[in-house]
């Protein structure tokens, strides 16, 4: 069990990137984010959350890389892929919230969403085995 993947998206498609990687940036742009936005009593609540999702979505992959079986690899991914769909409910609240950052958000959004697809083949494959 790998933390490396083929990119897609690469120009070199056997040019591999480090997922663990991909997952702390992930994390990384969501604090960036989230220091952009105005506290009060309402955002507070939202910016905590989505920090504690978004930054678990890399936590538990690095996790899943030292799992202690198959069975623990499969649940730690599964645990980062539910994450992954939690931080995205944060991205539409805060967006509603504060819309004028929703061109912030649809980019991390579509982020958020490429690790769940990611996370979901990782699942599938690893069930296969």
């Amino acid at each position: 069990m790998t933390n490396s993947q083929s990119n897609p998206n690469s120009q070199n498609p056997k040019q591999n990137y480090d997922l663990e990687e991909r997952t702390i940036r992930f994390s990384e742009e969501i604090v960036n984010f989230c220091k952009k936005l105005p506290q009060n009593v309402i955002t507070k609540p939202l910016i905590n959350q989505l920090i504690k999702s978004g930054t678990s979505i890399g936590a538990n992959y690095c996790e899943a890389d030292e799992a202690s079986s198959k069975k623990d690899f499969v649940n730690k991914i599964g645990i980062s892929k539910k994450e992954t769909k939690e931080t995205k409910y944060w991205f539409r609240v805060i967006s509603h919230t504060l819309p004028e950052f929703k061109p912030d958000l649809r980019k991390l959004w579509k982020e958020a969403q490429e690790l769940n697809l990611i996370l979901a083949a990782i699942i599938r494959s690893s069930k296969k085995k």
